[in-house]
């Protein structure tokens, strides 16, 4: 067997990652609250929310180091490129959308944030990490909880994932405060883990394990929320 995250020699991990591609494009929905693919049409209204919210998202914005190969220099090459990772299996690129009349159709929702699981990994370590960010007129309405946890439970459930991961900066209070409604684990800091902002930044990590939700992590979630 080869080192966790590797392809393992057993010939079934790449049947199993391509199912994982074969469910996308996806789109989720709990309470008015809508994770839906990334789309290239969405650039107005993504361009949009990200320059009304450039102060309040910038301290936390991943950003090259030195010597870094670049990504897409254009808004449609990012979205290609998400795309294509989702078909491999490898992402699950969603907006985050509200649907205030519950039964608006998806794409027609207003936008308020992203949420992408990245770094799908099968073989011996069956994991992934959630990264998001949300428009600030929407923050603290239990968006993003919602979000993240209709997001984990499909991970565990329909990709089979057994951990999810959220690395978040110590400063940043206001997704910890997500994790830690949700009830992630705490696991320690990992020092100058991503680079943020410009800068190598620590990180504070958080997991969950599939057999910690048992009943899935939105109910274990909507059942301590106050009525």
């Amino acid at each position: 067997m080869s080192a966790a995250g590797g392809p393992p020699t057993d010939p079934g991990w790449r049947d199993q990652l391509n199912r994982a591609g074969d469910h996308w494009p996806i789109t989720l929905q709990h309470a008015g609250v809508v994770l839906r693919p990334i789309r290239v049409r969405d650039r107005g209204t993504w361009d949009a929310i990200r320059e009304a919210n450039r102060q309040w998202l910038s301290p936390w914005d991943a950003t090259m180091p030195p010597g870094g190969a670049p990504g897409p220099r254009t808004y449609a090459g990012f979205v290609r490129m998400l795309t294509r990772q989702a078909r491999q299996g490898q992402s699950l690129p969603w907006l985050v959308a509200v649907d205030r009349e519950r039964g608006a159709a998806a794409g027609t929702l207003p936008v308020v944030g992203q949420l992408t699981v990245s770094g799908i990994t099968y073989g011996s370590a069956q994991c992934a990490q959630v990264g998001y960010w949300i428009d600030q007129r929407w923050a603290g309405r239990g968006i993003i909880p919602t979000a993240v946890a209709m997001a984990t439970d499909y991970c565990f459930a329909v990709l089979g994932l057994h951990r999810m991961e959220v690395a978040i900066r110590p400063e940043n209070e206001k997704s910890l405060r997500v994790v830690r409604k949700l009830g992630f684990r705490h696991e320690g800091l990992r020092p100058r883990y991503l680079h943020i902002d410009g800068e190598w930044r620590d990180h504070e990590i958080f997991a969950l394990h599939s057999e910690e939700v048992p009943g899935g992590l939105l109910a274990r979630y909507e059942h301590g929320r106050p009525r």
